[in-house]
C-alpha cells in the first residue's frame, strides 16, 4: 500500500476514494462506487467534485472508520453515527485537496440490497493496478433516475450522465433487469424517455 501512495500516480478522484476504500476492507464494510465515478465509467467521462460510495455501516464501525481516516480526512463521528441510524448520509473532506466523499448509508430496501449482490470488482487505475467494487451499469441507470426524479427532473448532468451510459453500454445491457425495477421504483417513463434519446 506504501508504493501507490507515495507514487501518487493515481487521478485525484481515485486516489481519495481508494484511502476510504482501504478502509472499508480493514473492517471488512461491504461497499459500492456510484454516482458519477460509476457513470464515467460506463459513459461519459466527466470531471467530479466528488465521490458517491454506498457502504453498510453499523454503528460499531464509526470508532474504526475515525481512527484510520482522521490523520487525512475531515470526519465527523457524531454525524457519521446518525447517518447509520437514519440510513442516510454523511460526507468525508480529504484534508490535502478538498476533495468530497459522500457516503451513502445501505437502505434495507429491495432495490439496495440487490445492488449489493450484483456489484462487481472494476479496475480503477492501471499503473499502479487498483480494484474496487461498482455499481453495474444498469443500476447506475436505475439510480440516477430516481435521483433525476427526486431533484425535479431538471439537472442536465444527470441526464446527461443516464443518457451517456445507455448510449455507451447500448447492446450490453439487461433490459428486463432494468423495465422491472423501473416499474418498481415508479421511473419507467422518465428509463423510456432516456431510451428513446440514447437511440
Amino acid at each position: 500500500m506504501a508504493g501507490w501512495r507515495s507514487k501518487k500516480m493515481l487521478p485525484e478522484p481515485i486516489f481519495v476514494t481508494m484511502l476510504v476504500i482501504d478502509a472499508f476492507d480493514k473492517l471488512n464494510i461491504s461497499y459500492w462506487i456510484g454516482g458519477s465515478l460509476a457513470s464515467a465509467l460506463y459513459g461519459t467521462t466527466r470531471s467530479t467534485l466528488d465521490t458517491d460510495l454506498v457502504a453498510d455501516l453499523a454503528l460499531e464501525h464509526v470508532d474504526p472508520l475515525v481512527e484510520l481516516l482522521e490523520s487525512e480526512f475531515y470526519i465527523d463521528a457524531g454525524m457519521m453515527a446518525d447517518a447509520i441510524r437514519s440510513h442516510r448520509s454523511f460526507n468525508l473532506i480529504h484534508l490535502k485537496t478538498m476533495f468530497k466523499i459522500d457516503v451513502f448509508v445501505l437502505q434495507p430496501r429491495p432495490f439496495d440490497q440487490e445492488q449489493l449482490l450484483r456489484r462487481s470488482l472494476k479496475i480503477m487505475s492501471t499503473e499502479p493496478e487498483r480494484q474496487a467494487y461498482v455499481c453495474t451499469p444498469e443500476d447506475i441507470i436505475l439510480t440516477k433516475l430516481e435521483w433525476y426524479r427526486m431533484g425535479g427532473e431538471v439537472s442536465d448532468r444527470q441526464w446527461r450522465d443516464i443518457i451517456g451510459v445507455l448510449k455507451t453500454q447500448s447492446g450490453h445491457l439487461d433490459m428486463n433487469y432494468l423495465l422491472r425495477w423501473a416499474e418498481e421504483l415508479k421511473i419507467n417513463d422518465l428509463l423510456q424517455r432516456a431510451l428513446d434519446q440514447a437511440a
